[in-house]
């Protein structure tokens, strides 16, 4: 029988009412707040990450590529390149490509009878990967596609709809800038569907259309695209795989990540990996002053039977031992109820929402929550193994009583 560890659950789990049981109960019930907020935070950090990259890819996908165009922004129009079948088929290939699909914008103005208001029309066609914009449709429908009609159809998102006092199956007045004449152009559409990403930058500024419309305008060709938009498999590797598709692609074509055309979203996402590491170091310190503080008073408070022990023959490495499993036992269940703790919030979360948040400032309604078991599995063994570490400092106190001291003080 390890004599040791029978002291220390002895300890631990005594029954009567004593001031080391309160400052063992306090001591496992702030570890397991500390763990729990960890857990907490990389759940949440995970999820922000998680959802807000997912938005801004699927309605762009993660590279864009196009004709190379010198002092133009991400948001301009387009030049005109033909469908190639070489580009298409060099991206396609490559196994971190899972979708390819063509576009172009164009630069109008949606009138009503009531208000006007500028956006960037996005055109697509028909194999056009409509399952990456559909979770974003809030009424109506996606485009319908008719290769023997003239498609006058235009998805608009929710602010626009509320700028312009729009709803599904109103018609309205679409208004093109031409250079070549002083009159504006104007084509009659009706919406056939409202979305909402919850982007800023998204819904502010784009409407989608059919492809054909833009050709017609612009004089294109049936042929003639604005570029294409690449989604990836893994997103992580963006740049990795745009610096080898560059490789393969003609010399008139470009790649360009997602991420250097939205920079301000991409570095706010990043800032939070900061905070979570912050948070994390700040919390593990916090358990490791609290255990170490807990450590401190049990070892004065047990300073008589300490005393005792070592009295009855006991080495102070013997009953080093015995608060070192004491406090190893308050560690673990810390650890047990802050993961329980906290993996509950993430489901109450996940199951609720009862979290909400303001859309115009954080892209998301609801706090979104992804757990991911690798880190929770980490916040558990880093704060185990340095609270592990740290428990031989208090514990040097023992070597310094004296027997004789220690069986009088009181």
């Amino acid at each position: 029988m390890n004599i040791a560890s029978f002291i220390a659950r002895r300890l631990v789990f005594q029954r009567n009412q004593s001031f080391s049981r309160f400052i063992i109960r306090l001591s496992a019930a702030a570890t397991a707040i500390s763990v729990a907020v960890m857990i907490l935070a990389f759940a949440f950090v995970e999820g922000f990450q998680y959802t807000v990259s997912s938005k801004v890819f699927s309605f762009w996908g993660h590279l864009r590529v196009q004709q190379q165009q010198s002092s133009v922004s991400g948001l301009a129009e387009e030049l005109p390149v033909e469908k190639n079948d070489t580009v298409y088929n060099s991206l396609k290939a490559h196994p971190n490509v899972k979708l390819v699909d063509a576009f172009a914008t164009k630069s109008a103005m949606l009138k009503t009878s009531e208000t006007i208001e500028g956006v960037l029309l996005k055109g697509v066609d028909k194999q056009f990967s409509k399952e990456r914009l559909q979770p974003f449709m809030q009424e109506g429908k996606w485009l319908e596609f008719d290769d023997s009609v003239q498609n006058n159809q235009i998805v608009i998102s929710t602010y626009t709809a509320k700028q312009i006092n729009a709803k599904v199956g109103d018609r309205i007045l679409i208004y093109f800038i031409d250079n070549n004449s002083t009159a504006p152009r104007v084509r009659p559409v009706m919406v056939s569907g409202i979305y909402k990403t919850g982007i800023e930058e998204y819904d502010k500024t784009f409407a989608i259309i059919d492809m054909n419309l833009i050709r017609r305008l612009n004089g294109w060709s049936n042929t003639q695209i604005g570029g294409y938009e690449v989604t990836l498999n893994d997103y992580r590797t963006d740049y990795k795989t745009n610096n080898e598709l560059l490789d393969e692609l003609p010399v008139v074509w470009f790649s360009t990540p997602l991420r250097e055309i939205y920079p301000n979203i991409f570095d706010w996402l990043a800032l939070q990996s900061t905070n979570k590491t912050v948070i994390l170091i700040i919390m593990c310190i916090v358990a490791v002053i609290n255990l170490i503080s807990c450590l401190i008073i049990l070892v004065l408070e047990r300073s008589r039977m300490i005393g005792l022990l070592k009295a009855t023959g006991a080495t102070n490495s013997q009953v080093q031992v015995i608060f070192w499993n004491q406090a190893l036992i308050i560690a673990v269940v810390g650890l047990t109820l802050g993961t329980l703790l906290g993996l509950g919030i993430c489901w109450l979360q996940q199951a609720t929402g009862f979290i909400k948040l303001d859309e115009s400032a954080y892209y998301v309604s609801t706090a979104p929550v992804r757990v991911l078991w690798w880190q929770v599995l980490l916040i558990n063994v880093v704060t185990f193994v340095v609270s592990f570490l740290i428990l031989f400092i208090p514990s040097l106190l023992v070597r310094k009583m004296s027997p004789v001291k220690a069986l009088r003080f009181e």
